[in-house]
């Protein structure tokens, strides 16, 4: 029988961002656009479309996305020790999604911009399947590459939940691994960092002439 989940948004938002210089949430994204659009409230709107509600995981800088998680209508929950690294935000953010009574989460970075609408519409039903077989999580795969974002059912979240501090996501992932199904994509962004001004600025000048 089914186990239809109920779909949370995780975005982790809590690094401090330290080789862009400022915070890479609040990066403009669509470049130039005169809405005052960022990364951050494009992923919202991103997950927004596809799940029944998006948690936004922030650090230090939750004072900063604040106004912006309230505007787009997601929650936002504190790290309150970000400097133990991302493995912590994504364990505070999946603690969440099981408070709030959800047992599944398409979880993301905040240091890009949303995927295309068809990857998220190829990963929900790919994770629909894969539950029906047992499976625990959905990742996608673009070039051979692992991505983001990936969607978890209850059984990945208390793996990661019960995992060492010390763990990283990947470790966690790759001790369960014939439990995942990779997912082929056609999607650049899945596996994109943005992590300097100058990657940013790439990333700009791409999207201004794909115009």
């Amino acid at each position: 029988m089914t186990r239809a989940p109920s779909l949370c948004g995780v975005i982790l938002s809590a690094g401090a961002s330290t080789r862009m210089g400022r915070d890479k949430a609040l990066l403009p994204w669509p470049p130039n656009d005169p809405h005052g659009g960022t990364f951050l409230s494009a992923v919202i709107r991103s997950l927004t479309a596809q799940t029944e509600l998006v948690i936004v995981v922030a650090g230090a800088n939750a004072p900063q996305l604040e106004p912006v998680v309230y505007a787009e209508g997601a929650f936002l929950v504190q790290n309150s020790q970000p400097e133990l690294g991302q493995f912590s935000s994504l364990r505070v953010g999946l603690q969440d999604v099981l408070s709030r009574g959800r047992d599944a989460a398409v979880i993301t970075l905040v240091d890009r911009p949303p995927v295309q609408p068809a990857t998220l519409q190829a990963l929900l039903p790919a994770f629909e399947s894969a539950i029906d077989q047992n499976k625990w999580a959905v990742v996608p795969e673009f070039n051979g590459k692992h991505g983001h974002p990936i969607v978890v059912g209850r059984e990945m979240i208390e793996a990661f939940l019960r995992a060492p501090a010390s763990s990283n996501a990947r470790e966690v992932r790759h001790a369960h691994q014939e439990l995942i199904e990779y997912v082929p994509v056609d999607d650049p962004l899945v596996t994109l960092n943005v992590d300097t001004p100058e990657d940013y600025a790439a990333l700009a000048g791409s999207a201004a002439n794909s115009q």
